[in-house]
C-alpha cells in the first residue's frame, strides 16, 4: 500500500508544489520550534541565561515589570526560533534559487549580531550589549553584503526589474534604478533603510510576552502570499504587478518564518517562559524586510508591517521630542508600555490596559494592516 502511495504522490510531483511546499515549511519550522524550544530553555535555565532588569528611568515601569515576575526569565530564545526557521528551509527550499540562499545569508548575519549583543549583555552585568554604532555596523555589514550580491547578479544577469521601484497605487509606474551608477547607489540606500529600519523595529517591540513574535507571524503569512503572486506570471499579468520569477521560492521561506514565530510564540506567550531577544527579533525583522524588497513591496511594508514602525517611530519622536522641549510626547515609548501603564498614548485613559490586552489588540491592529495590504493588490 505505502510503496504505491509513494509512488503516486512522486508522480503527482507533490512536492514540486510552492503551495504545498510552503504549508509544510510553516508546519516543519513549527515542529522544530516544540521540539527545540523545552530543551533550549531547559539549558538556558541551568546555565543562568536570564533577563537581569535594569533601571530604564522609569520608576512605574520597572515597578509594573519586576512585580509580573519577568525578571530572570529565560532570554535567547531566538536562537532556537532561527535554527528551526533555517532548518525548515533547508528541508523545503530550492536552494539553486538565489534569493532563497541571500535570505538564508542575511538572516545567519543579523542573528550573528543579535547573539552577540545578548551575549555581552548577560556575561557582562554592567554592560548593556554592544553599543548602538557597533550593532548599526553589523548590521549593515550583513545587509549591504546581500544587497550588493543581488545588485550585481541584476547586473549580470540583465534583470533590471530586480532594481526598481513599483509604487503602491499607481497602475504603469515603475522607477528604474539599474541603468546609472547614481540609481544602484538609491537602490542600495533604500534596501539598507529598509532592511536596517525593520530589524531594529521588530526588536524595539520585543517588549512584551507574544508581541513581536505574534505579529510577525502575522506579517510573515501576508507577505507569503506577495511573494508568491509576484512570482507567478500569470497572476502578476492580470493583477498588473512586477513579475520576479525567483520570488515564489521566497514564499517557503516566509513559511517557514511564520512557523518558527508560532512555535516560539507557544512559549513566550504570557507569561512567557522564554524572551525572544536581540538573536531573534533582529533577524526576523530584516529576513521580513528581504521578503518585502524581493516581492518588490517595500513601499507597502510600513502599511503591512504597521506595529513594528509604530513603535519604532513612537521611540525615535519620543527622543527627538524630549531634546527639543524637554517634554513627553507620548506618555511613554514604545507606545505599548504606556498602554500597559498609563491606558492611553498621548494622555492617560481611564485605566492601564493589561499586558494581554495590549498584545492581543496589537495583533488584531497588525491582521487589520496586513489584510489592507493585500487589497493594494487588486488597487494597482
Amino acid at each position: 500500500m505505502f510503496p504505491g502511495l509513494f509512488r503516486d504522490v512522486m508522480e503527482m510531483q507533490l512536492f514540486g508544489y510552492i503551495s504545498f511546499r510552503t504549508a509544510m515549511a510553516g508546519l516543519f519550522a513549527f515542529a522544530f520550534a516544540l521540539a527545540l524550544g523545552g530543551p533550549t530553555i531547559a539549558w538556558l535555565k541551568r546555565h543562568e541565561v536570564g533577563e537581569a532588569l535594569t533601571d530604564t528611568g522609569s520608576y512605574e515601569l520597572d515597578r509594573v515589570t519586576r512585580k509580573a515576575g519577568k525578571e530572570g526569565t529565560t532570554t535567547m530564545g531566538g536562537s532556537f526560533l532561527v535554527a528551526s526557521m533555517l532548518l525548515s528551509v533547508v528541508l523545503w527550499c530550492r536552494l539553486d534559487n538565489l534569493l532563497v540562499v541571500l535570505a538564508i545569508l542575511l538572516t545567519a548575519g543579523l542573528a550573528a549580531v543579535g547573539f552577540v549583543d545578548d551575549f555581552r549583555k548577560l556575561t557582562d552585568p554592567k554592560s548593556n550589549g554592544i553599543s548602538p554604532r557597533a550593532k548599526i555596523i553589523g548590521q549593515s555589514i550583513a545587509t549591504l553584503l546581500v544587497l550588493g550580491a543581488l545588485v550585481f547578479y541584476a547586473q549580470a544577469a540583465g534583470r533590471d526589474s530586480l532594481l526598481a521601484i513599483y509604487p503602491p497605487f499607481f497602475k504603469n509606474l515603475a522607477i528604474p534604478l539599474a541603468g546609472s551608477g547614481f540609481g544602484i547607489l538609491a537602490f542600495m540606500v533604500l534596501g539598507w533603510f529598509v532592511v536596517v529600519g525593520t530589524s531594529n523595529a521588530a526588536n524595539i517591540t520585543d517588549g512584551m510576552d507574544g508581541l513581536a513574535a505574534g505579529c510577525m507571524l502575522i506579517s510573515g503569512i501576508a507577505l507569503s502570499i506577495f511573494c508568491y503572486v509576484t512570482g507567478r506570471a500569470d497572476w502578476t499579468q492580470y493583477l498588473n504587478l512586477p513579475h520576479v520569477a525567483e520570488a515564489s521560492e521566497m514564499a517557503v521561506v516566509g513559511g517557514a518564518l511564520s512557523g518558527a514565530c508560532m512555535g516560539f510564540l507557544w512559549f513566550n506567550a504570557y507569561p512567557a517562559q522564554v524572551f525572544m531577544g536581540d538573536s531573534g527579533s533582529l533577524p526576523i525583522g530584516g529576513l521580513l524586510a528581504w521578503m518585502a524588497l524581493v516581492a518588490k513591496q517595500e513601499l507597502v511594508l510600513p502599511l503591512l508591517g504597521f506595529v513594528f514602525f509604530a513603535e519604532m517611530g513612537s521611540s525615535a519622536l519620543q527622543r527627538f521630542w524630549y531634546k527639543r522641549t524637554r517634554r513627553r510626547l507620548f506618555t511613554m515609548a514604545p507606545i505599548h508600555h504606556g498602554l500597559n501603564l498609563y491606558g492611553g498614548i498621548f494622555t492617560a485613559g481611564p485605566a492601564p490596559w493589561h499586558e494581554v490586552t495590549v498584545v492581543v489588540r496589537a495583533w488584531i491592529v497588525a491582521a487589520a494592516c496586513a489584510m489592507a495590504s493585500l487589497a493594494l493588490l487588486k488597487v494597482r
